[in-house]
């Protein structure tokens, strides 16, 4: 699969992921076993103290678990038609949460966007002006073993926020260089962020 597949897939499902939209459920996991999967792309020392969010019976997103670090994790939503888990800096909730909130009233995702840059700018969405991760993996819908914990054939996707960060100020192009190479998105603006792919892994 090209990158760039790979990328509009990834872009696609974290901008879709976790919106409000109740479904008809009749496969929703167990609460362990999203909180397994949610967790898998985080650092092995960051996966036990992770507050995670995940799917209730009616498909509503909710709190599976408290954390105690700085990370959040989203479980699988099992209404899209891949396997898609994200943890990112808590730091970054409020402009995530705002984004779930729009994206459930049907908006465009320029629509989306252009709304929480206005109210960044006016103050009434809190985004620190400081490094914040992001974590995730992408895959088709077998790519989590919920019996081993597993993960196969998943593409990794690491992102680093860094607000208002330009390709002046970052040394960095818009574009990878070379395969797993890192690049700049959204330069200038605040949620600017730094990407790194490095292709499909089998993780155990």
């Amino acid at each position: 699969m090209k990158i760039t597949t790979i990328f509009i897939l990834v872009i696609s499902s974290v901008f879709l992921i976790g919106t409000s939209i109740v479904h008809a459920q009749s496969d929703t996991l167990s609460k362990e076993d999203q909180i397994k999967a949610a967790v898998s792309p985080a650092p092995d020392k960051m996966k036990e103290g992770a507050r995670v969010l995940g799917y209730n019976e009616d498909g509503e997103l909710t709190s599976l678990r408290e954390g105690s670090n700085q990370l959040i994790c989203i479980a699988d939503d099992p209404q899209q038609g891949n396997f898609h888990v994200v943890c990112y800096h808590k730091a970054l909730e409020p402009f995530m949460q705002r984004g779930r909130e729009l994206k459930a009233k049907g908006l465009s995702r320029e629509k989306v966007d252009s709304i929480r840059h206005k109210e960044i700018e006016e103050g009434k969405i809190e985004l620190p002006k400081k490094p914040m991760a992001l974590y995730s993996l992408t895959g088709k819908k077998n790519g989590f073993d919920y019996t081993t914990g597993m993960v196969k054939n998943v593409s990794p996707l690491y992102v680093i926020y860094v607000p208002y960060a330009t390709v002046e100020s970052t040394g960095l192009s818009k574009k990878p260089a070379s395969k797993g190479a890192p690049w700049i998105m959204e330069p200038g603006k605040p949620w600017a962020h730094i990407m790194v792919m490095t292709g499909k892994e089998t993780q155990k």
